[in-house]
């Protein structure tokens, strides 16, 4: 089974730096698992990381789309094996790095979507509805055919919702089943599954830190660009934590501050739903910072080991 490694956890935890360290003493290349990096134009509130910062290690799915294209969990599974099979090729190793869970899950366990794009009257049928009475409406539909997968979608991903009201409708099964039956499958790698987390409290105080760091650097501004090039409120893009709000304060419909109160509210509401996400995850290596006072060098060794790095050889697990 081929190598692959997973370095994921709770938004603000400090992934990137550690991966660049890991990424380099495995001979890896990263694959960036986030909804947002993605898109080239949205660098500051999607916290991506610039090119000075990556140390010449290789990053995949980052910058590879317009923000006002499509992006989804089949896509990203798509272009993930894409990037996966070149990094094989180069004779390194994979690096999954992002919070993303379910991006993850669908690479490590080749989970089967079984898309159904080609009904494009119901798509459109479900999208009206979306449109005209709302997302809450929308996604009380989703809780009459499927409860479980409403638990588990936020009403304001759209999408995601009408993709299980989809499956449901065509096929008489409910999405939550399925995925369930997909995440049971064995991972078709021989993978580490590292996620790094750290207190609570200070989780919650890194995250406004960004926050304030972003509105510093120029967020507003940049959603105003993405506004100018033709982005639209219900753009994949624009769904992103930090870029839906400004948008609103743009639009008159909160002051910044509110605005602001909200991003570090909604974000610190994500990082818990992340956490609980990964709990729920087979073979998961935890990694608490705390626990290592903070050092880095101690993080990356633990994961070397954990891999069983041998040391004097650069080239493999």
């Amino acid at each position: 089974m081929k190598k692959l490694i997973i370095l994921t956890g709770p938004t603000a935890a400090g992934k990137t730096k550690l991966s660049i360290a890991l990424a380099k003493a495995i001979n890896g290349e990263i694959i960036s698992a986030d909804s947002m990096q993605v898109y080239r134009h949205m660098d500051i509130g999607s916290a991506k990381i610039r090119p000075g910062e990556m140390q010449g290690i290789k990053h995949y799915l980052v910058d590879i789309l317009e923000p006002f294209e499509d992006f989804n969990i089949v896509l990203f599974q798509k272009y993930a094996k894409q990037a996966m099979t070149e990094i094989y090729e180069n004779g390194k190793i994979p690096i999954l790095v992002g919070g993303t869970g379910f991006y993850i899950q669908s690479v490590l366990y080749d989970i089967d979507f079984q898309e159904s794009d080609e009904d494009t009257a119901l798509r459109a049928e479900l999208e009206a509805v979306a449109k005209q009475k709302g997302a809450a409406y929308l996604h009380n539909l989703l809780k009459e055919c499927d409860e479980k997968a409403a638990e588990e979608i936020h009403a304001n991903n759209i999408k995601r919702v009408i993709r299980a009201i989809e499956f449901y409708r065509l096929t008489g099964r409910k999405i939550s089943e399925h995925n369930e039956t997909e995440r049971r499958k064995q991972s078709a790698y021989d993978a580490r599954y590292f996620v790094l987390t750290d207190e609570r409290k200070k989780l919650y105080e890194n995250i406004d830190k960004r926050v304030d760091s972003m509105i510093a650097n120029g967020l507003v501004d940049e959603v105003k660009t993405l506004l100018d090039m033709g982005c639209k409120r219900n753009s994949t893009a624009m769904q992103g934590l930090g870029y839906k709000e400004i948008l609103s304060y743009l639009e008159g419909e909160v002051t910044l501050d509110e605005a602001v109160y909200i991003i570090k509210r909604d974000t610190r509401h994500f990082a818990k739903r992340q956490l609980t996400w990964f709990r729920r995850e087979r073979d998961v290596i935890w990694i608490e910072k705390n626990k290592f006072a903070y050092d880095e060098e101690k993080m990356l060794n633990y994961m070397l080991g954990a891999i069983n790095y041998e040391y004097g050889n650069r080239e493999h697990i």
